[in-house]
């Protein structure tokens, strides 16, 4: 018997549950197979090729394991059905959704089961129940990941009563929602400071108080190369060096060592395997601060005197230098290209000061965004999904307005995330206002 069975069967289960395949749910869930839950349409998909798509291109999504894929001008399927990824990579790797309720008319290939749920289910809990699970657990496949129907019916799903699936399923559409206002905050303040970028650092809009002339340099005018004194460690030379301090290469850092060979404000610029022809979305420079190791993947940069460090940093973090490239197998920046790339800047050190002030306070906000948004998701997964679709909560009195289901995410949103919850029914304030993208919290 192994450990993980036997410390399984160990589990104290409290009064008023029980323990079932799925875990221990309440006494009055049940489960059953998803052959029961739903009906197979798998049937009626057909395939398209590729050469054959532009003969019949139009309005209804053509859907596939991950999602749409074309518009076709006919289709399949015309009611509420959940999709679920038949084989593919993303089976394991979950990079995007492999359960997911699909609407209305459209045409489904060979690459998606197609489920209809019975009556006894609500659609949008089931897709999430569905979305929950571990699929490496029913993998069939050996070259491709993959789920064959068969395998698919006997994955065991949990049963409560239909109003409690419509109190989990409203839940985790508020989840979802805080979610998506946290992406759309992030995307509205990369924005900004992009547009921000493109108007300060060209000298286009200038900020109150300064005036004067700019002036194009190189990078070689404004700024040192360092490279003589970065140093590659290869794999196992690391891990005998093991420690906090960053070892940083191309794109960030790769792996932490105890010593360093800087100790300064730097910006590390890829030499190679730069994400250069992403400039736009990814940046091409980073900086760091105070103790690294760098290998030989990246050129260290240090502003010289009268030319701010942060200035030059974000003149170089999203721009175009593809014309300073060179070609080959693998993209290089050469150090004798890189020091020709021209930047605009400012004559006044302060001016210069001031903007790279103002960028990094927007950068500020983004960071502290995307941490909340992480530290979210984290929390959600682990807590929100476990208990409130593993049932280890038991939901009384679920009534016209399922306020008993609301409590407690409010309490996983107000105790752990720190949150003001904003999914009350009557006044569900999730999504920001054009007006004002800042998101109420306690902290």
């Amino acid at each position: 018997m192994s450990k993980h069975k036997l410390a399984s069967d160990n589990i104290q289960v409290p009064e008023g549950y029980k323990k079932t395949e799925v875990g221990i749910i309440t006494e009055d869930w049940e489960t059953c197979m998803l052959g029961d839950a739903v009906e197979f349409l798998d049937g009626k998909r057909k395939p398209i090729k590729e050469s054959e798509r532009a003969k019949i291109r139009g309005i209804y999504p053509y859907y596939g394991a991950s999602g749409i894929v074309d518009y076709f001008n006919d289709y399949l399927f015309d009611e509420d059905l959940i999709l679920l990824g038949e084989d593919g990579e993303n089976i394991l790797s979950r990079s995007t959704r492999l359960a997911f309720r699909v609407s209305g008319k459209i045409w489904v290939n060979n690459h998606a089961h197609v489920l209809n749920p019975k009556p006894d289910f609500n659609i949008d809990f089931l897709a999430e129940y569905l979305e929950s699970l571990d699929y490496s657990l029913h993998n069939s496949g050996t070259a491709q990941p993959k789920l064959n129907q068969q395998t698919c019916r006997r994955i065991t799903v949990i049963c409560p009563p239909l109003k409690e699936q419509r109190a989990i399923a409203q839940t985790l559409s508020d989840v979802d929602g805080l979610i998506a206002a946290l992406d759309q905050a992030i995307a509205k303040k990369r924005n900004i400071k992009t547009a921000t970028m493109q108007e300060l650092l060209t000298g286009k809009k200038r900020l109150p108080g300064f005036d004067g002339e700019w002036e194009v340099k190189t990078v070689e005018d404004i700024a040192d190369c360092l490279d003589n004194i970065r140093v590659p460690l290869n794999e196992s030379q690391r891990n005998r060096m093991k420690g906090n301090i960053p070892y940083c290469g191309a794109n960030g850092i790769l792996d932490y060592v105890n010593d360093f060979i800087v100790d300064d404000d730097i910006i590390l610029m890829a030499e190679d395997g730069g994400y250069f022809d992403e400039f736009d979305t990814r940046p091409i420079a980073y900086r760091m601060f105070g103790k690294c190791w760098v290998n030989n993947h990246a050129h260290i940069l240090k502003a010289k005197d009268n030319v701010s460090q942060g200035f030059l940093f974000y003149s170089l973090e999203h721009k175009d230098i593809r014309k300073f490239i060179a070609s080959g197998t693998r993209t290089k920046l050469n150090k004798s290209e890189m020091e020709k790339i021209q930047i605009e800047i400012s004559y006044n050190f302060m001016e210069q000061q001031a903007i790279a002030s103002i960028l990094s306070d927007m950068d500020a906000e983004i960071a502290a965004l995307e941490k909340r948004r992480a530290k979210t998701q984290a929390i959600i997964l682990n807590t929100a999904n476990r208990h409130l679709k593993t049932t280890r909560i038991k939901y009384h009195d679920v009534g016209q307005s399922e306020f008993a289901t609301q409590k407690r995410v409010i309490q996983l949103f107000e105790q752990q995330l720190g949150y003001s919850y904003l999914g009350y029914w009557h006044n569900n304030r999730n999504i920001e206002t054009d007006k004002n993208i800042e998101l109420t919290t306690n902290n």
